[in-house]
């Protein structure tokens, strides 16, 4: 077993695991953010058809060539076409259709006129001036041609999506199917909140923040409860809950205290132990096993800590898992808006804002960043590294972060 490794080893360890989530088929109202397991095309053009961009009338613009405002041009109606009515009469010299947006160009028709710059009678319609050849209409596959890619597999399906999946006819989409991770929250401290809280005795919040990360990432969550400081427990716990999970996460315990049993509660589960701790501050106690394949993810018993872990060095495989394309994102440079004044012997991560301020994107700091901490958390969208073996970095300093 590995220790003391670097965030980014850590990374790459877990990434390395298999994964090779299920596919099912779902109705695309459904799919919100569901990734898809398949590329997908478009069967048709969309528009499907040439069709009218508003209410007006559709005729050919040779007709008009001579149309002035004190000679207009007189076309005969052939028929009104709203939309969804196919056109049955072409048009022919001398003639206009009347036309209602979204409705198909007539035949023998080559543009389209607003009704407000003409006259018009039930019966026939004056124009005013010449119209150029192919004015106002929205030609077929305009938007989109058959053939075209719609999504990649791996993709997240958005709400511009959605729609767009429909556009093309789809109602039904396969998808990769919900990776299942097992909660496991160790300590005798723990109450569940909602109950009387006795002397010494703690809130147990983890299991929410971390339900929360997890879902929020497309995870399916299940809370298989909260055991006592004792690995032969702890390791009974794990291998039921692998059972019917994908990845089971356990919290409390991967520190190196009397009371802390990660290591050893994995290895009584039957697991290979991967690493122990990471060179990074807050979110460096954590220990990583597999089990069947699967992996056994010991964070720690602080909420800060076990958070930034995760967002930090578990992400790309839990975005592996879900099956998504895109599992390493990327870190953008920012500059610090306020001195980082503490000197830095591990990697220190920051919990803190983006901030636009003269055209240049600024991390600004915020609330408390000790691995005790998550209401920090709360109002952060960004976090910030600065590197090992740092003294205290100035404002104003070029950092690496990433984006929650």
């Amino acid at each position: 077993m590995l220790k003391n490794i670097t965030p980014d080893d850590a990374r790459d360890m877990l990434y390395a695991l298999p994964a090779s989530p299920g596919i099912e088929k779902i109705a695309v109202e459904d799919s919100l953010n569901r990734i898809i397991a398949a590329d997908v095309s478009a069967g048709i053009p969309i528009p499907p058809f040439d069709r009218s961009p508003y209410d007006g009338y559709s005729f050919r613009s040779a007709d008009t060539a001579s149309a002035s405002r004190e000679n207009p041009v007189v076309l005969k109606i052939t028929e009104e076409l709203p939309a969804g009515t196919a056109p049955t009469i072409p048009i022919g010299p001398g003639y206009a259709a009347k036309i209602l947006t979204g409705a198909p160009i007539p035949p023998g028709a080559d543009c389209t006129v607003k009704y407000e710059i003409t006259e018009y009678t039930d019966s026939e319609v004056k124009i005013f001036a010449p119209v150029k050849p192919c004015s106002d209409i929205v030609y077929a596959g305009e938007d989109m041609k058959a053939g075209t890619s719609i999504a990649k597999r791996g993709t997240s399906v958005t709400p511009p999506l959605m729609g767009l999946l429909a556009s093309v006819g789809l109602a039904e989409i396969d998808v990769y199917k919900l990776p299942r991770a097992a909660l496991i929250n160790t300590g005798m401290e723990l109450v569940t909140p909602g109950a009387p809280l006795p002397p010494a005795k703690i809130y147990n919040s983890n299991v929410y923040t971390l339900t929360g990360y997890l879902r929020d990432r497309g995870i399916d969550v299940y809370n298989a409860g909260v055991v006592d400081d004792d690995p032969v427990a702890i390791a009974e716990r794990i291998k039921e809950s692998m059972a019917g999970s994908d990845i089971v996460i356990t919290t409390g315990g991967a520190a190196a205290g009397d009371y802390d049993f990660a290591i050893r509660a994995s290895e009584l589960a039957g697991a290979e132990m991967l690493f122990w701790k990471s060179q990074m501050k807050p979110g460096g106690a954590a220990v990583a096993a597999s089990l069947d394949g699967k992996l056994i993810l010991s964070l720690s018993g602080n909420p800060g800590s076990s958070v930034m872990f995760l967002l930090r060095c578990a992400a790309p495989y839990l975005r592996k898992l879900c099956g998504r394309a895109d599992c390493f994102p990327e870190p953008v440079d920012v500059y610090l808006k306020s001195p980082c004044k503490k000197p830095s012997d591990r990697i220190r991560l920051l919990r803190g804002q983006l901030e636009i301020i003269g055209g240049k994107a600024f991390f600004s700091e915020i609330g408390t960043q000790g691995g005790g901490s998550i209401s920090s958390f709360a109002t952060a969208d960004l976090i910030a590294e600065i590197p090992a073996d740092s003294p205290p970095v100035p404002a104003e300093s070029i950092v690496k972060a990433w984006r929650l």
